[in-house]
């Protein structure tokens, strides 16, 4: 374990490479027309995948970064939801034929804040308009403090076969200082049913890095979530900018611990998974054996999407939802941020598109290179060079960066092939970095890199 990495390196800020170029980078010169024209280019013989955003949910956590309201009104999410609807319904005309979809995720906010009736009906609405494959994985994030056992059974009668429950933390002073009480029974009872619903597919979501949190603390919450043994974990590092999310200013930053502190409770956690029989997937996901995700490592077809690592294949993902962003085999596109905005727009029977990005050759060339880096650990840059019609001399922006981390130990370079070394896989995203041309002219505010 490289402390002194952390320390050196834990200050930097970058993207978490989801996508590339990132979100910074969209601009409102893509916009509805481009987007129509993007969709009516899709061959129903390539798959692809759906992404609803329910930007609701009954109380604000103060570390969420994510594009999400209060509310405690059935009205505003019965509203929304009919405008997901519609927006389904105006994507799949524009497309012209059922498109062929093999995943399909609802996430927020609470998708399950809405009703089981409009749950079931949103799925009819998409299996209507859309041909959703029968192995198509339909997953959905969950609050644990609120699901109720008529939506679970919904979730089941729908073909929901994954489920993503939000956990975090169990040491109850941190939840109390980022307003989230949530306690192991409440989880626990989650889980039981859902898996009496049928579906058996669960996740868990832990952030590291939260205000008071401790090695200990991360030990504890682990040692719990395995009891209740899900499929796969995902590890957050807790990213703080109050400049971007105003109620992460109720956290006090002096109870933030430091980078080094944060490194060593991500190591711990990733420790006590693989102990426990996990296998790690990239730098913060973990899996067990048997799971998809690590059968997608094993056979070197793991993805990288907004949702993180993943085994979707399909290169084409639709968005649904206001702020939702879709990737289309040209480029990205955005729906209007506000929910208001968005629903004016889907009322007019107008795709709720407001800004995108096109794709360069060369961004097709470094999404490449940094996707394989940040899913395999290694890259090798003659291979996707010469597929991109490239030289391998051109895939390195930030030479100074990566010379760094090959001083240091933390990157070996054999012939053209890339790799991160054992042990300092949480400085992927440094090394991803060193292949992102928009970086250096980037203005946006990003999560610490450890």
């Amino acid at each position: 374990m490289r402390s002194d990495l952390a320390t050196r390196y834990g200050q930097d800020r970058l993207p978490r490479y989801t996508s590339y170029p990132t979100a910074p980078h969209f601009n409102p010169r893509i916009g509805e027309v481009d987007y129509r024209q993007w969709l009516k280019s899709l061959s129903p013989r390539q798959s692809a995948s759906i992404y609803l955003h329910v930007p609701f949910c009954r109380s604000m956590c103060w570390y969420c970064g994510c594009h999400t309201s209060v509310t405690r009104r059935e009205d505003p999410i019965a509203v929304y939801c009919s405008g997901l609807r519609t927006e389904a319904h105006l994507v799949a005309e524009t497309i012209g034929h059922r498109q062929p979809i093999s995943h399909v995720h609802f996430g927020g906010g609470t998708p399950t804040i809405m009703t089981p009736e409009t749950f079931a009906d949103l799925v009819g609405a998409l299996r209507y308009s859309y041909f959703v494959l029968p192995g198509a994985e339909i997953a959905v994030e969950i609050d644990p403090r609120t699901l109720i056992e008529p939506m679970a059974e919904a979730l089941g009668f729908s073909g929901v076969n994954r489920a993503s429950l939000g956990v975090q933390s169990f040491d109850p002073a941190v939840q109390r200082v980022i307003n989230r009480q949530q306690s192991f029974e409440q989880t626990a009872r989650c889980a039981d049913m859902l898996r009496k619903s049928g579906i058996r597919r669960l996740n868990f979501d832990l952030l590291y890095g939260l205000p008071l949190q401790t090695v200990r603390s991360c030990l504890d919450t682990v040692a719990k979530c395995i009891e209740l043994r899900p499929d796969r974990f995902s590890v957050f590092g807790y990213a703080h900018i109050p400049s971007f999310k105003k109620h992460q200013r109720k956290i006090d930053e002096d109870a933030l611990p430091d980078s080094n502190e944060r490194h060593l409770q991500s190591e711990a956690i990733a420790e006590s998974l693989i102990n426990a029989g996990y296998v790690r997937i990239g730098f913060d996901h973990f899996a067990l054996p048997s799971d998809e995700l690590a059968v997608a490592k094993r056979e070197g077809r793991l993805r990288r999407n907004f949702q993180g690592y993943t085994n979707d294949c399909a290169d084409t993902l639709i968005g649904l939802g206001a702020s939702a962003i879709g990737r289309m085999p040209q480029g990205f596109v955005q729906n209007a941020v506000a929910p208001r905005d968005y629903l004016a727009n889907v009322a007019e029977d107008c795709l709720a598109t407001v800004k995108g990005y096109e794709f360069t050759e060369d961004d097709r060339f470094r999404a490449d290179l940094i996707e394989r880096v940040m899913c395999d650990m290694t890259v090798d840059l003659s291979r996707i060079a010469r597929s991109h019609g490239r030289s391998p001399e051109t895939a390195v922006v930030d030479r100074l960066r990566l010379e760094s981390l090959i001083a240091e130990g933390a990157v070996t370079v054999d012939e053209d092939r890339i790799s991160v070394s054992e042990g300092a896989e949480f400085l992927v995203r440094i090394v991803a970095s060193a292949f992102d041309a928009h970086l250096a002219r980037s203005a946006a505010t990003h999560c610490r890199a450890v």
